[in-house]
């Protein structure tokens, strides 16, 4: 690369993209939004939550006497279910769509709110028959159809305690959840469709709930024509018993603290971790975060937040926080490439979806196919979009806003983790001159900082570890079971100062602007040298030919850690072989330093995922490093290592 070709990739990383003024002079959030914050921090929380239904107001907005457990909203009762769905149809909005659901075979419903409300009334009349009471915990592996969203809601509509187990994982995996748990019911489907084809999923749970002595029922609704096994007294039929169910039933308030749903997130040791989220101060931030962030304009927006409600992203950004909302939202059903690749496209089209939500790794993929595909749709309708799941790299971002967006949407780069419940660091739409790959700032209300070892706070071009040091509504309560495992996970690396630690890095830039970095694990110590695998991978799809990358370190004698990379090249880029390597190395020493010149680069066909889109560092690292690979269970295609060892 010639240096004058870097010094214009430096002047574009450094340019930022201010809102329109179309689009400040109607948003929701303006700057007086974060000088409501500084003004009175907990008097602002206090505002956000009365955007909600309270059967009975709070008595203090925070009791933070028993850190690092919380207790928000203390005294005040609510019900989260009539928070998304009764005080809409009270309020005149019954007949709004609240759900047009897409399945992926390409059959498709209409849910209105009052039928939303009809279905989760008959389905809490059914759990209420089969004798769950509040605080009951209900296991739900569904893949997504509408009567997944009618299960959380009636759930918590009861004060039943959903864990939501992800329907690509394997018996095994929703075994240990629903021990963990102690589920009572088990709510699934016949089978579930992928990539054209109908997949058994009651199987699973048969082989999942075989000797588990908390389950009492199975419900399944029918999603396919897979024949299944039965097991009399235990498994019931959905169109048998919540169908016929009556569509009448009053809700009843809870504690603001009353558990809502146990989420469960890969541990780095051991089993997974059961999050807990409580319901008054989830439901606070999920809601705030949602009209703020997406800018939501209800009864005129189309949402669309392409997550599986098996991750935090689908409980909070398309359950709680949009229905709350009076959202109208597109929920789809299959993969993005079934039955071809312009299957995102044309549901933008077919539905004027307005916002829309997605994860970098999806992006990084619509590039790889090339701009031709979303170039061949009218994508006037969107106005907003959004990134969430891991760092976007600038040149993914640049080309979501350029193709997708048409040039014109604003986007909002979100950081927040399954701990935090909701959105903690996010441009705002309408205030926020953006940079891409930037997270930008924490959200009015949300306190973080970047701190050393030390503790020590950094400024503007410090780079070091992301911490909150103010409790916020939506946190973590603890873990299911093990709250010493709570304390030491989150609140140990900096229990003096009572911070949580987010497990990220991240840093300023010269402006103060914030960029998360990544896992810490991800860091790599390379001489001495601190660098980041999000800033290499940054770098090397900064190059014209590659579609995505994933780096690992590897050992080194000399330097302690190598680089090594993995990169997929895009639609129609020659492979020079060994010419193409070096130029990639050429780039990450100039764009970064050549301390983070790789060791080695590899160009492979496909990179190891997991069946939520997260690249499996761990079993690259044990390719660089020569190892037998670990487990490969989760993976969405095991054989993907042969191509792999083969390049």
């Amino acid at each position: 690369m010639s240096s004058s070709t870097a010094d214009t990739n430096a002047a574009e990383h450094a340019t930022s993209y201010p809102p329109s003024a179309e689009f400040v002079a109607t948003a929701n959030a303006g700057p007086e939004l974060q000088a409501a914050a500084d003004a009175d921090r907990l008097g602002f929380w206090a505002d956000q939550a009365s955007r909600l239904h309270w059967h009975e107001p709070w008595s203090e907005v925070l009791d933070w006497s028993d850190a690092p457990v919380a207790k928000w909203f203390v005294g005040g009762k609510l019900n989260v279910a009539y928070n998304c769905v009764d005080r809409h149809v009270l309020d005149g909005h019954g007949d709004q769509v609240a759900i047009h659901w897409e399945g992926e075979p390409g059959d498709s419903r209409d849910v209105t709110y009052n039928d939303l409300l009809a279905e989760v009334s008959r389905a809490a009349n059914t759990f209420t028959e089969l004798g769950l009471v509040a605080g009951d915990r209900v296991a739900i592996y569904m893949p997504m159809v509408p009567e997944a969203i009618v299960s959380m809601l009636a759930c918590a509509r009861l004060g039943l305690t959903h864990s939501v187990v992800f329907a690509g994982f394997s018996a095994s995996a929703l075994r240990s959840r629903i021990d963990d748990a102690e589920a009572k019911l088990v709510i699934t489907t016949d089978g579930q469709w992928r990539r054209g084809q109908a997949a058994p999923l009651k199987t699973a749970v048969d082989t999942a709930v075989d000797g588990a002595e908390s389950v009492q029922n199975v419900l399944v609704v029918k999603r396919t024509d897979i024949d299944v096994e039965w097991t009399e007294g235990r498994d019931l039929w959905w169109h048998e018993t919540v169908a016929t169910a009556s569509p009448e039933h009053e809700a009843q308030a809870f504690d603001a603290e009353h558990p809502l749903f146990i989420l469960y997130t890969s541990g780095t040791t051991g089993k997974p971790k059961g999050i807990i989220h409580t319901s008054g101060g989830y439901l606070t931030q999920a809601s705030y975060t949602h009209h703020n962030v997406f800018d939501h304009k209800a009864g005129k927006d189309v949402y669309w937040c392409t997550a599986d409600i098996g991750w935090v992203t689908g409980h909070s950004y398309i359950v709680y926080g949009p229905l709350s909302n009076r959202a109208t939202q597109v929920v789809y059903e299959g993969t993005p490439n079934s039955p071809d690749e312009h299957r995102h496209f044309n549901i933008i089209e077919k539905y004027g979806v307005s916002i829309y939500y997605t994860a970098p790794t999806l992006v990084r993929t619509f590039m790889k196919w090339g701009r031709e595909i979303p170039d061949a749709h009218d994508l006037s309708s969107l106005r907003l979009l959004g990134s969430v799941g891991e760092p976007i790299n600038p040149e993914a971002w640049r080309w979501f806003r350029d193709v997708i967006g048409g040039e014109r949407c604003p986007i909002v780069d979100t950081w927040w983790q399954t701990e935090t419940g909701a959105i903690m660091i996010s441009p705002l739409p309408g205030v926020t001159a953006t940079k891409p790959g930037s997270a930008m700032a924490p959200l009015p209300g949300i306190s973080a900082k970047i701190v050393d070892d030390d503790a020590k706070p950094l400024g503007a071009g410090g780079n070091g570890y992301l911490v909150l040091d103010q409790p916020w509504p939506s946190m973590l309560r603890g873990i299911w079971g093990d709250m010493e495992r709570f304390k030491d996970t989150y609140w140990s690396r900096y229990a003096v100062e009572g911070w949580y630690f987010a497990g990220d890095g991240a840093r300023y830039d010269e402006d103060g602007d914030l960029w998360v970095l990544g896992r810490v694990d991800d860091v790599m110590n390379v001489s001495g040298h601190r660098i980041s695998t999000s800033e290499v991978e940054s770098a090397l799809v900064g190059h014209h030919s590659v579609a995505e990358a994933a780096v690992v370190g590897a050992a080194d004698e000399t330097t302690g850690q190598g680089i090594v990379a993995f990169v997929i090249l895009r639609e129609g880029a020659e492979n020079t072989g060994e010419t193409l390597i070096a130029e990639l190395k050429v780039q990450v020493s100039t764009e970064i330093s050549p301390i983070a010149r790789p060791r080695q680069i590899t160009i492979v066909p496909e990179l190891p995922k997991t069946r939520s889109g997260k690249i499996m560092r761990r079993l690259l690292r044990d390719v660089a490093e020569g190892r037998d690979l670990g487990d490969t269970s989760t993976l969405v295609d095991p054989k993907v290592f042969d191509a792999i060892r083969g390049s």
